[in-house]
């Protein structure tokens, strides 16, 4: 048996799957039908407690963890599990895929990652949309007096610091490569952007969350800065490399935190949002260059929890709203050198509507 203890003593009852232990974060909901493994590997979950709404994980089992030809991860998001345990209705204990190389429970158990299944998971969910997120406590004895006091915030650290690259890593495109280099900046990045950075022939500089722009004794053509997780306003010094980049008139492209990172360097402002966007089926509607909305609508694949304010600077306008809140989605400057979504446009999991702007990105790079 187990038990999930909300910080307002509500509990939550199950069976442990996945490694044994106890664990605590915020707990978060994500409504994806699929893409665990990717959504287990992203570094924007760390800190985090994920309820999957979907009734039955775990079906098409995990694949075969190795590494491509640059080093990083071939089939997920990361080389580590990020969230601190997962909620399901139905765990399964049995898989079916070509690629499968391990049930869910025995990769949760290697990566001592705790997971209860056969939790009312409708429940759990309308309560957070209800209070918003909370912190939350797994337990795995029914027995055992337990509550979710001393339950540490994670978004009250720096958690970009924890899961960026400790040093500067240079990939050069296999093939194609249209001698463009883009400096991109690790605050927790999803390999799938690096793979689609190199895929379009951009050499890639991946780069720590802290590194200093004027140390870089190369040129370059770019900054990109990547999603990742907590609260943006801890990730000051990203946010001064942002500034300079701006200040030098380099094109700069963000995505997710980002994109939140880049409405704080340019007098922005962020908010948390009561439980986030976190699923592969989020609606996106796309404005002009005035900053007014049109009728061109995309599905997008979001994890977030906080959000970018409405009101900007001058020469700045909202480039995306999302069609459920009106929240905004994307920034971008009137020069069209700045431009930012907090979407993921790489997918993994979700749908690929939003993959052109990488190709909207490399036209940038070649017209530079």
């Amino acid at each position: 048996m187990a038990r999930l203890i909300l910080s307002d003593g509500t509990t939550f009852a199950g069976q442990s799957f996945g490694a044994a232990v106890d664990s605590d974060g915020e707990v978060v909901f994500n409504t994806g039908m699929a893409g665990y493994p990717e959504s287990l590997t992203d570094p924007s979950y760390r800190g985090q407690v994920l309820t999957f709404t979907y009734p039955l994980i775990g079906n098409y089992g995990v694949p075969v963890e190795e590494k491509n030809e640059y080093g990083f991860s071939k089939n997920f998001e990361s080389e580590e599990v990020h969230v601190r345990g997962i909620v399901v209705t139905q765990a399964s204990e049995d898989f079916s895929h070509f690629t499968a190389a391990s049930s869910l429970g025995n990769w949760l158990e290697h990566h001592g990652i705790p997971g209860i299944t056969g939790v009312d998971t409708r429940a759990l969910t309308k309560k957070l949309r209800e209070h918003g997120v909370m912190l939350g406590r797994i337990v795995q004895d029914d027995q055992k007096s337990a509550n979710s006091e001393g339950v540490e915030d994670p978004n009250g650290r720096n958690l970009v610091a924890d899961v960026c690259c400790k040093e500067a890593i240079r990939y050069e495109p296999r093939t194609g490569s249209i001698g463009k280099t883009v400096i991109a900046y690790d605050c927790g990045m999803k390999r799938n952007i690096i793979r689609s950075l190199l895929k379009r022939g951009i050499t890639v500089m991946r780069v720590p969350w802290d590194f200093d722009l004027d140390s870089f004794d190369s040129s370059y053509d770019a900054v990109f800065i990547s999603n990742g997780p907590g609260d943006p306003k801890k990730c000051d010094k990203t946010i001064e490399q942002i500034q300079k980049s701006l200040n030098k008139g380099t094109t700069t492209f963000g995505i997710c935190l980002g994109n939140q990172l880049l409405a704080l360097a340019i007098g922005g402002d962020t908010y948390k949002l009561k439980y986030g966007h976190r699923g592969a089926n989020q609606p996106c509607l796309e404005h002009d260059t005035q900053g007014k909305k049109t009728d061109h609508c995309i599905i997008t694949s979001q994890n977030h929890g906080f959000a970018v304010d409405e009101k900007l600077p001058a020469g700045w306008n909202v480039w995306f709203s999302n069609a459920n809140d009106g929240t905004v989605e994307g920034i971008r400057h009137s020069s069209g050198k700045f431009f930012a979504v907090q979407f993921h446009p790489e997918a993994t999991p979700g749908p690929e509507d939003a993959n052109y702007l990488f190709d909207q990105f490399c036209g940038a790079l070649e017209r530079k």
